[in-house]
């Protein structure tokens, strides 16, 4: 039962006097560097805490755009240095598409990423690289943001009590289920490539 202890240790996290804590330094690096999207916390702590709900998002949001103004300040000062970084770790692609949108969109390339699938990480350092005013940049990371842990945490807070008994019962399914879909995908990326 490897994905119930998973899934067990992750709402006993969420539900810990520290896990705002952590939600704060999880947002500033996601929006840097880091893999794991903000929003795999907050899902789990608006279950654990429907009660809080605004808060976690709140928290989330602002953190998450203070930590977009350093990813911002690598695109603007140290874009050679991190390009290659991004290309190493398979983003290359999605970083494309970022400046892609940039060239097309803008403004609304940011509050866009707020909700795509593409990491926001790409887009902030893409804001900075491709010198995007401050505040046009702020107010876009801080509505894009906004509208999408707003959406997941109070989406949680309503829905996710009422579902965790069935997703507690189903578990070791969804997470085994979800390692095959991951493999088939890898799997296809290396075909193509």
């Amino acid at each position: 039962m490897i994905f119930k202890g998973l899934y067990d240790w992750t709402m006993r996290c969420a539900a810990h006097p520290h896990a705002e804590r952590y939600l704060v330094g999880v947002s500033i690096i996601e929006s840097i560097f880091f893999p794991v999207p903000t929003a795999l916390m907050v899902a789990p702590m608006a279950v654990a805490r429907p009660d809080h709900a605004v808060r976690i998002a709140l928290i989330a949001t602002v953190t998450s755009v203070l930590g977009g103004l350093f990813g911002y300040a690598l695109g603007y000062y140290a874009i050679a240095a991190v390009e290659p970084v991004i290309e190493s770790a398979g983003y290359w692609d999605k970083y494309m598409t970022a400046q892609d949108w940039f060239s097309r969109w803008g403004f609304w390339a940011v509050v866009v990423a707020g909700f795509s699938p593409i990491p926001f990480k790409l887009f902030t350092i893409s804001a900075g690289a491709l010198s995007m005013s401050i505040p046009p940049f702020l107010l876009a990371a801080l509505i894009g943001r906004a509208g999408h842990f707003f959406l997941v945490s109070l989406s949680m807070a309503w829905a996710g009590p009422r579902l965790e008994p069935v997703v507690r019962k189903y578990i070791e399914w969804l997470g085994w289920a979800t390692v095959a879909a991951l493999a088939v995908y890898i799997l296809v990326k290396m075909n193509q490539g």
